[in-house]
């Protein structure tokens, strides 16, 4: 009697908590849902208001090259091409070595690659951004000063802080993948008669590229929207720079400088907010690149 009549109350018991736990999982995901909302229609709104309510040119503000805005002249052109500039050199140093890294915890070394690098490409990962920063300003600066024409600051030193602060992004994506990486496609290589490199350049890099580029391209979105790191060694100047090694400007760079000092509602604080919904679209560019790309790994 006693075993009958506890297995009601345990059902029922269990039964609670599922409706719980469900309840709770809910209410998490709606809350999520409502933020991203929130959060995408007061930027888009303000951002909008610079063209609908001050009579900003769209067409100027995203081609114009002159960022005056005492003269009412909002051209973003420059920060965009910053921005656009560092993220896909940034992107492009990063890739090698944290592809190279990658193969060499998993194919060449993986007992004690992993012991080694798998440590310090987690101590990257959690350095502060203002870290990099001041890293950049102090050494790398002085350095490109010295062995190439120009102040130091610039495109070049930008690129290469971002890159620096993205390799363990791309670098953890590609270990991952290649660690997944089914045994049998290695073996069957090798019993034709492959070598270890021809193994890995003509099996295992074209079967996690997919992979890899997933993860460049998230990487490539975090250096997209990296601020402070890169303001403290591009310039933070209005203009299109002609060389690696002039000052030039991001988006991200220019609205930290600035945003504090305009006024809320002003001309400028608006085109300030339509920067920021760029910075916005490119994420979910970003976001739909890398669906993509995971659509076409599991295909």
């Amino acid at each position: 009697m006693n075993e009958k009549q506890e297995t009601p109350l345990l059902f029922r018991k269990h039964r609670a908590e599922e409706w719980i736990g469900r309840i709770y999982t809910t209410f998490c995901v709606v809350l999520l849902i409502v933020i991203i909302v929130s959060i995408v229609y007061y930027v888009a709104s303000k951002g909008v208001a610079t063209f609908a309510i001050n009579g900003v040119s769209l067409s100027q503000f995203l081609f114009g090259q002159t960022w005056q805005p005492d003269s009412n002249k909002f051209g973003a052109l420059p920060f965009i091409f910053g921005s656009f500039v560092t993220s896909l050199l940034a992107a492009v140093i990063a890739s090698p070595l944290s592809v190279c890294a990658a193969l060499f915890m998993t194919e060449i070394t993986p007992n004690w690659g992993k012991k080694v690098l798998q440590p310090v490409v987690e101590l990257l990962a959690g350095i502060p951004s203002v870290v990099y920063g001041f890293i950049g300003l102090s050494v790398l600066v002085p350095f490109l000063r010295d062995v190439f024409p120009g102040q130091g600051i610039g495109v070049a030193a930008g690129s290469i802080v971002l890159s620096i602060m993205i390799l363990p992004t791309i670098t953890s994506i590609a270990t991952d993948a290649l660690s997944s990486l089914p045994r049998n496609l290695k073996e069957a290589s090798y019993g034709l008669g492959a070598t270890r490199w021809q193994t890995i350049a003509g099996v295992v890099i074209p079967t996690v590229l997919p992979s890899v580029l997933t993860g460049v391209v998230l990487g490539m979105a975090r250096a997209f929207g990296e601020a402070l790191a890169v303001q403290m060694v591009i310039g933070n100047a209005p203009h299109i720079p002609t060389s690696l090694f002039e000052s030039a400007s991001t988006l991200t760079s220019v609205i930290t400088l600035n945003m504090s000092n305009t006024v809320m509602g002003s001309v400028q604080n608006n085109a300030l907010w339509s920067m920021a919904l760029i910075l916005l679209l490119m994420t979910f560019v970003f976001v739909l690149i890398v669906r993509l790309l995971e659509r076409r790994t599991r295909i």
